[in-house]
């Protein structure tokens, strides 16, 4: 089942499950260019905090605001950022997004702190013919999700998406496939000068998996994945992100060892509605789970899909199993979705809520979202191609 072929007129079970559905594939399909109707006043600016060395995404090297925002220690002094599809430009200094072009896949980034804490990023964008293009597949639209690291080799999971161009449907697209982008050197400070092949997972992955890599952990013999499960039965409707595990040893062969985690705690090499066991309510296509030593615990990080995204929601477990904590407030209310911020709009919405590790100190976690419009987005004189705040990562330094 694709997501554009997913039916979202009532059913006899649940009316609510058909709503969460629909606010569910709006925050899974996130990378679209939507727009709104009204303009804000206040103009976007990217503040350097002195001192601290915390993520801020400016306008420079021809990026112009994206989304996901996922990030990956490299070594001591490189941290890799991976960003859905992105507003492009040449030009410099641009105030607005009118007229301008986007890559549809993934972009990347590298930052660094200075000798003085000073966050420093660089966008690395990618060009063929002299048109900007995605980082990754040549005639392929992927989309990134959490990358790990195993036995000293970098992975950046992938969803593979194909347009469909169906007159009617609310999203002319479906999800077709799943990568694993694999880069054994990664020493080289240009990216784009590093060799990566290609591990397709696709036939191993349900259909019923709308994201696989929601976010991925390394833990043991293990790198554990959460991905979102939507599966639609005669008698059972089930709707969260499920466990899944991959050995160590077998990354880069995984088609016929990856294992799913079951109601009664046993791992399965096949996935059953009917055994497998939904590990987080988060119902989240991207999110992020960490181990922070110092508390001894996991600590899983998101945006709710209810009320467009209106709060960051945090769980604690002993185990990437669980069981999880009930979820908690970490932050509330997120202002592009408040009515009573100067930056809400109706039409905004919010997702892709995420820890950055590499950045967080004790209790105090450095986390991302970004927000996004329901509008249409091909008019070109849109909210969010006019107001350069919206559609890229919003970093929080919050305590839980």
């Amino acid at each position: 089942m694709s997501y554009q072929s997913i039916n979202l007129k009532k059913n006899s079970n649940s009316l609510d499950i058909t709503k969460k559905l629909l606010l569910l594939i709006l925050f899974l399909l996130s990378f679209s260019l939507f727009s709104c109707s009204s303009f804000l006043t206040e103009k976007y600016t990217a503040e350097i905090l002195p001192g601290q060395c915390l993520p801020v995404f400016p306008d420079k090297d021809g990026w112009y605001g994206g989304d996901g925002a996922y990030s990956i220690k490299l070594d001591q002094q490189r941290t890799l950022w991976l960003f859905g599809d992105t507003f492009v430009a040449s030009n410099e200094g641009k105030k607005d997004r009118i007229d301008m072009d986007f890559v549809a896949g993934t972009t990347l980034a590298i930052s660094t702190c200075s000798t003085n804490n000073e966050f420093k990023i660089k966008y690395y964008l990618k060009k063929k013919n002299g048109k900007f293009v995605s980082s990754f597949g040549e005639n392929e639209w992927l989309w990134p999700q959490d990358p790990f690291m195993a036995n000293d080799v970098l992975y950046i999971p992938l969803i593979a998406v194909t347009p469909t161009n169906t007159e009617g449907e609310l999203f002319n697209f479906k999800i077709t496939g799943h990568k694993f982008a694999r880069i054994k050197d990664f020493a080289m400070v240009d990216p784009y000068k590093w060799n990566l092949d290609y591990i397709d997972l696709t036939p191993a992955i349900p259909q019923d998996i709308r994201a696989f890599a929601t976010t991925s952990v390394v833990h043991k013999n293990y790198v554990y994945f959460y991905p979102f499960y939507v599966s639609f039965k005669e008698n059972e409707n089930i709707l969260g992100n499920i466990l899944a595990r991959i050995p160590v040893s077998k990354i880069d062969n995984p088609l016929e060892a990856i294992e799913y985690f079951t109601k009664d705690g046993t791992w399965q090499n096949k996935l059953n509605p009917g055994t497998v066991k939904v590990v987080l309510n988060a119902c989240a296509s991207e999110l992020s789970v960490r181990h922070h030593s110092t508390e001894k615990k996991w600590i899983a990080v998101y945006l709710t899909v209810e009320n467009k995204g209106n709060k960051f929601l945090y769980q604690t477990a002993d185990r990437p199993e669980g069981p999880w904590t009930e979820p908690k407030i970490l932050e509330a209310p997120i202002p592009e979705v408040n009515p009573e911020s100067a930056l809400y709009d109706k039409n905004n919405f919010c997702y892709a809520g995420k820890e950055h590790i590499e950045f967080s100190r004790n209790r105090n976690l450095v986390v991302t979202y970004v927000c996004n419009s329901a509008e249409d987005p091909q008019n070109r004189t849109s909210f969010i191609r006019r107001n350069l705040f919206l559609y890229r990562p919003v970093v929080r330094e919050v305590s839980y």
